[in-house]
């Protein structure tokens, strides 16, 4: 099993450098063909150390960011080459490919950066943390109750926006001797003022249903997954009816570690592709694109997988259910949310059409989610999360003023490190 894992390691590591290797061929020319970073222009940036594997974590801030950027500009700092390829593709926001920290220390010393926002907790964020000066700022990449949300890697950070209450209740059970008033800055969601997106399909009288789950984890105590356990039983059924729309959103990482994942979620999507030719009313719609938003706003009902897309869901304010893992070893919050959700087990998934119909004429849920969602996110009236946001961005620039003023002659000098180690590759 030994030499099976390493093989199959060997493999995933020759394929990333190859994949690296093309895109530092595609960057070229593109950061040829890109705008000139005007020197001087950015005090806010994002720092960003993944590879194109994670770019959903940023991809979700890009209209946020975009927004906020009409007011004071944002940069993006990449540092991996395949994701680097796709910023220059696809993100509003400028970016600036900064594969060596002698890269980075030049395009500092040519912007006045004064918030550095994180939207991960990438090991190498350690590497940008070295420059003082100016605020690190964890923003995260969603809002959820996973064991990921309450790592003491938060004081890491001089600051974190997060979405809520919940946010702040969970985080006090965890981080001691943290100034949450000071440094834990509610916003809500601000990519709920976003929703967007073209439909499609042309709606009709099916009741549509998101199925969204996360990936398989890379440990049991965070195996959220269901595509394996739930998710071919659960599309099965909903295809069955005639009635159901589904729209299938997978995690871009499901079946990166284990196998039975990958298989499980190739047959859903080969189903899904064969219900169509069968039927070509059904429109049901795999979905793998960058764009989030329209699916949530859309789906009559969503079963979503522990992880950040509840929330996002929740948000919405309409009917969802949750998958319970499988795996006992899998940590659950219960102290939200999960206390009062609705459990989908997958001992019930291939019964899933009667939970969602239960659900979707229960005429307490829309109350029982308001309650929740007040309490994850505050107030969701569209537009005050943008407000709230741009707000603890104005406080923190105040702030930096404030504490620039009193250092103004203590602010050193960069110093230049040219040791290949803090080289990033993807």
């Amino acid at each position: 099993m030994g030499l099976i894992k390493d093989g199959r390691r060997a493999i995933t590591l020759a394929r990333e450098l190859l994949a690296n290797r093309r895109a530092r061929a595609v960057l070229a020319g593109r950061m040829q063909a890109a705008p000139v970073i005007e020197p001087g222009r950015y005090k806010i940036a994002v720092y960003f150390a993944d590879g194109a594997v994670n770019m959903y974590q940023i991809r979700q801030w890009y209209k946020p960011l975009e927004e906020l950027s009409k007011r004071w500009p944002v940069l993006i700092l990449s540092r991996g080459a395949t994701a680097a390829a796709k910023l220059f593709e696809e993100s509003p926001i400028p970016t600036a490919y900064v594969r060596t920290v002698v890269a980075l220390e030049r395009t500092l010393a040519e912007q006045d950066i004064r918030i550095v926002l994180y939207v991960n907790q990438n090991a190498k964020n350690f590497q940008m943390f070295r420059y003082g000066s100016r605020w690190h700022v964890f923003v995260n990449h969603g809002e959820s109750d996973k064991m990921y949300m309450t790592t003491n890697q938060f004081k890491a950070y001089d600051y974190s926006l997060i979405a809520g209450q919940a946010a702040r209740t969970r985080l006090e059970r965890v981080l001691w001797d943290y100034d949450f008033d000071k440094r834990a800055i509610p916003i809500g969601r601000p990519q709920a003022d976003h929703y967007s997106g073209t439909l499609p399909y042309t709606p009709d009288d099916r009741t549509v249903v998101l199925y969204a789950p996360t990936w398989e984890g890379d440990r049991a105590a965070a195996a959220y997954g269901s595509i394996a356990s739930h998710g071919v039983a659960l599309v099965g059924a909903l295809i069955a009816t005639g009635r159901h729309r589904v729209i299938y959103r997978p995690h871009p990482r499901s079946g990166v570690i284990d196998s039975v994942y990958a298989t499980a979620n190739r047959e859903i999507m080969a189903a899904l592709q064969a219900a169509n030719r069968t039927d070509p009313s059904a429109q049901h719609v795999i979905d793998t694109g960058a764009e989030l938003g329209w699916q949530l706003a859309a789906a009559d009902a969503a079963i979503v997988d522990i992880s950040a897309m509840v929330y996002d869901r929740l948000a919405s304010g309409k009917p969802l259910m949750i998958t319970r893992p499988v795996n006992p070893a899998a940590e659950i919050d219960t102290g939200g949310y999960l206390s009062a959700c609705e459990w989908l087990d997958a001992d019930r998934a291939a019964d899933v059409v009667g939970d969602i119909d239960r659900l979707l004429e229960d005429p307490e849920t829309v109350a029982r989610l308001r309650h929740w969602v007040e309490y994850y996110f505050g107030d969701t009236t569209p537009g005050v999360t943008t407000e709230r946001f741009h707000a603890a961005i104005e406080h923190l620039l105040a702030e930096w003023d404030r504490f620039a003023a009193l250092h103004a002659d203590d602010r050193p000098e960069l110093d230049a490190h040219e040791d290949d180690a803090d080289e990033v590759r993807d």
